[in-house]
């Protein structure tokens, strides 16, 4: 005798619904599903329509960080060939940070005198420290070759670069919700190791201490600081991204012309190519919602 019975041999006494916690229903296997089951299907429910001048303008963030850390390879370059001297270069982070200072208290919405009290105090500390440990920084690699130096600095900017978060801040900014990522802090310790290397091979305490000074000023506080413009005015963000890359363009074409074609390249392709491409893939797009996605919250928990 054949004692195999689906459960489709079962009289069905009710209709079959579909439950989440209800259990087997009986007449009905446990994954069963009817003719309705693909009736709340939704395609491409979450995919963004991107706007390619939206796009192009957001690319803009990564092109002014690009030019700002080719601007600090250029002055480690000019005071390697001793083109900018130990007083040129002390000016040079006075003017910088008394300029960052201004931007940040003409931009910042919740700068209070405390915490403007508070960032001074830091650099204070900070600029202390750099004076202190300037001859350990001086003498940190004498034993290796300047070729292997360049090699492990290059290196550890590209790690810098990819790493680095380009719609935040190094520092918490006043007001901000989260501090930076775990990313944006092994990026920051990256740009640090690469200054300390080049700063060991320029020949006395001074030109060490002002070139850490200016280093750590442009990887530390300079993302706050473009930061705050941005978040100030989105239109002020574009005009002094577009002056920071005609100021580094030209820099860059008196250094040497294959640098300079090679850096208007890149801008290209981050500011044109790339959006364009991202446009063209939203075309690819293919997602599908439907009963058998997790439910996801629809509320914020802030406990």
């Amino acid at each position: 005798m054949d004692t195999n019975f689906s459960s489709d041999s079962y009289p069905t006494s009710s209709r079959w619904r579909k439950v989440a916690y209800g259990g087997m229903q009986p007449g009905y296997d446990d994954n069963h599903t009817d003719e309705t089951f693909l009736e709340d299907m939704v395609m491409n429910a979450n995919v963004v329509k991107r706007n390619m001048l939206k796009v192009m303008q957001d690319s803009v963030s990564i092109s002014q960080y690009l030019c700002i850390v080719a601007l600090v390879v250029l002055v480690w370059i000019y005071t390697l060939r001793s083109t900018l001297n130990e007083n040129s270069l002390l000016l040079l982070d006075v003017s910088l940070l008394g300029s960052g200072f201004i931007i940040l208290v003409l931009t910042e919405e919740m700068l209070s005198l405390k915490r403007l009290l508070n960032y001074v105090l830091n650099v204070s500390f900070f600029t202390t420290g750099l004076f202190v440990l300037a001859p350990i920084y001086q003498t940190l690699t004498r034993s290796i070759s300047s070729d292997s130096i360049w090699a492990v600095t290059i290196s550890l900017l590209l790690l810098h670069l990819f790493l680095h978060d380009y719609s935040g801040s190094t520092i918490r900014p006043s007001g901000a919700l989260k501090n930076p990522n775990l990313t944006s802090c092994i990026s920051l310790n990256a740009s640090i190791v690469a200054s300390v290397f080049i700063a060991s091979r320029l020949p006395s305490r001074v030109h060490v201490f002002a070139t850490m000074l200016f280093s750590l000023q442009i990887f530390l506080f300079a993302p706050l600081v473009t930061y705050c413009i941005k978040k100030y005015s989105f239109r002020l963000h574009l005009l002094f991204s577009l002056g920071l890359m005609a100021v580094t363009l030209t820099f860059v074409y008196s250094i040497h012309c294959l640098l300079f074609v090679l850096l208007v390249g890149i801008l290209i392709f981050v500011n044109v190519v790339c959006p364009y491409w991202l446009i063209r893939i939203q075309e690819y797009k293919f997602e599908i919602n439907g009963p058998w996605d997790e439910a996801k919250l629809c509320f914020d928990i802030t406990d």
